[in-house]
């Protein structure tokens, strides 16, 4: 069995200020099943005063817990989710790496479902599926939820994986297997779920395993950045990153 010590948690960030201090706040109090914890947050270039929130919770929460470890990286252009992710992975020393969005769709209170397959099972990747959970799902919009299940069959056509939620926010990594993938990444933006779940099915013998979680989706009022458009751009990034990469 292998043994973990450490979580990374990267945060990517783009104008999030109404939402980034508590979800900070959520992590640093979330159950990390006896991990320590990294939190590594990447501000995307922001233009509204995210920049300044996690400046100013960087701070206080260091003052607070002195061993805590705080990494802070901020990019002056804004590149997108899949550059961000990037940047934070590379940063990472953690022997589990879990991605956060700042935006609080997902609850750092599934953390304990997340690392059980890497603790209990020997687990290299784990997803959080939003569609096989008895946990509490926001109700919201009927075409994303068949936009995801077309991406996510496809991407499993492919991957001859049986996902059921390949653009879920949640994905956990061992850490060594994230870092040695993370140069490869090509995908700025949300491009980055079909490109990571065609690279981690290329390779053999990976431990993959699905746990269900909670979802609480923003409408676009709410600050809900995903499109159509990046819907349309994730099939040919489907077909690219397992064809043509």
């Amino acid at each position: 069995m292998k043994s973990f010590s450490i979580l990374s948690i990267v945060i990517p960030v783009f104008n999030e200020e109404n939402y980034i201090k508590k979800a900070v706040e959520k992590v640093l109090r979330a159950d990390a099943s006896g991990l320590k914890k990294e939190i590594i947050i990447v501000d995307d270039g922001s233009t509204d005063s995210s920049k300044l929130k996690v400046k100013s919770s960087k701070l206080k929460f260091q003052k607070k817990f002195p061993k805590l470890k705080i990494i802070t990286i901020f990019k002056t252009k804004n590149e997108g989710k899949g550059a961000a992710l990037k940047s934070g992975f590379l940063k990472s020393t953690g022997d589990i790496v879990l991605v956060q969005d700042a935006d609080l769709e997902y609850n750092p209170g599934d953390y304990p479902s997340l690392l059980e397959p890497f603790l209990s099972h020997s687990a290299d990747v784990v997803y959080g599926s939003r569609f096989i959970s008895n946990q509490p799902h926001r109700v919201l919009y009927f075409w994303h939820f068949i936009g995801n299940l077309i991406l996510t069959t496809l991407s499993n056509m492919l991957t001859n994986l049986n996902l059921t939620d390949i653009e879920t926010g949640y994905k956990v990594f061992r850490g060594d297997l994230i870092r040695k993938i993370a140069p490869r990444l090509q995908s700025k933006r949300f491009g980055f779920e079909p490109e990571i779940t065609a690279r981690i099915a290329k390779i053999k013998d990976l431990k993959i395993y699905e746990v269900g979680i909670s979802y609480f989706g923003r409408t676009y009022s709410e600050g809900k950045k995903i499109g159509w458009k990046d819907g349309l751009k994730a099939i040919w990034e489907i077909i690219k990153y397992n064809f043509f990469d």
